[in-house]
């Protein structure tokens, strides 16, 4: 059963990481592709020293929507695919692990472009 605090400190956690992305967009010189990237990284490096764990089991789907949540996938996709294949899972764990998400992101993909109408900006 989901209590109230699980909720708010979801929305909590996961809002200060959208917070913290856009103040990096806003405040220094970094593109939205490289943010993109520092949150991805962070989140591998985190999970694979085990940190980011404590706060997924603090924070919930806060923790692990946002583009750190995608990087902790990644570092437990490869540490799961070494302890059971070896130094191969190195190189296919983070696939193993992120293969759902990717599917439902090109999926969700392909039905917004059948019912939006692309255009160049102006």
């Amino acid at each position: 059963m989901v209590k109230k605090m699980d909720i708010f400190w979801a929305f909590v956690i996961g809002g200060a990481i959208c917070v913290l992305g856009q103040l990096l967009i806003d405040l220094t010189k970094l593109t939205p592709a490289r943010v993109l990237v520092f949150f991805v990284v962070a989140g591998c490096v985190l999970g694979g020293l085990g940190v980011y764990e404590r706060l997924v089991d603090f924070a919930g789907a806060g923790a692990t929507v946002p583009l750190p949540g995608f990087g902790n996938l990644l570092a437990r996709g490869v540490k799961e695919a070494v302890d059971e294949r070896g130094l191969i899972g190195v190189l296919t764990g983070g696939f193993t692990a992120m293969a759902g998400g990717v599917t439902i992101a090109v999926v969700f993909g392909y039905f917004s472009a059948l019912v939006s109408s692309p255009g160049m900006k102006e």
